[in-house]
């Protein structure tokens, strides 16, 4: 049996002092389920980091990271993320979400006030908790 803790990587994604974020579905047992959050996901068997990103943005947005290098790494007892940031050099409208119920770009202030509106959804959402301590984090050493 594995008992090893499971991976991700997700991708901070910055453009004009926004930062894109995803609302997660509202799934219950799903991780921060209906919260908003960075995009990626988990590692497949073999995978590095490098490899999971850019797979799972491609899967989840349509988005060819044009490059990206670590942030950080935030780790639990249920999961050890590999944060990474990127330049979004594309507008909203040339992304297609294939994973999630929204897509917005949140501004400093929305990140720490710890929500943001969604008009999907129809009403304002909270940030998961440890996404909004990574981009408190990243907003803070830039």
């Amino acid at each position: 049996m594995n008992n090893q803790i499971p991976q991700v990587a997700i991708v901070i994604l910055y453009q004009n002092d926004k930062y894109l974020m995803q609302l997660r579905d509202n799934i219950p047992n799903l991780a921060a389920a209906g919260c908003w959050g960075l995009f990626g996901g988990h590692l497949e068997p073999g995978e590095t980091p490098e490899i999971a990103l850019v797979r799972e943005v491609i899967e989840e947005i349509g988005y060819e990271l044009p490059s990206f290098s670590k942030f950080g790494m935030y780790s639990d007892e249920k999961v050890i993320r590999h944060v990474f940031q990127a330049p979004l050099l594309v507008e909203l409208d040339q992304l297609v979400l294939s994973e999630g119920w929204d897509m917005g770009l949140l501004t400093p202030e929305d990140i720490h006030r710890g929500n943001c509106y969604s008009a999907i959804a129809n009403e304002v959402r909270s940030l998961g908790t440890t996404h909004q301590k990574i981009m408190l984090d990243f907003i803070n050493k830039k």
